[in-house]
């Protein structure tokens, strides 16, 4: 696992990201105290888009605004 200083870190994040992309660990400290870890994200919790759509869709199903319009409802917002 890799170390670097928080400044190293602010000003080289971007390198950081692409090498934590590879599979690296990178622990950023600050005055020589670990504060936090970059590490590369759990694949497994990703869901596939067509997933999330379906679950957006299920969600809107059933409910309803009593009739009212979008731009009914931005109208009465402005009052």
């Amino acid at each position: 696992m890799h170390t670097v200083g928080a400044y190293e870190a602010k000003t080289h994040l971007s390198q950081l990201l692409d090498r934590v992309a590879g599979g690296e660990r990178i622990t950023i400290e600050k005055h020589g105290i670990p504060v936090a870890t970059l590490q590369p994200a759990d694949s497994s919790k990703r869901q596939p888009v067509g997933e999330i759509v379906a679950e957006l869709k299920r969600f809107r199903a059933g409910r309803r605004l009593g009739g009212l319009s979008i731009r009914e409802m931005i109208r009465e917002g402005r009052r």
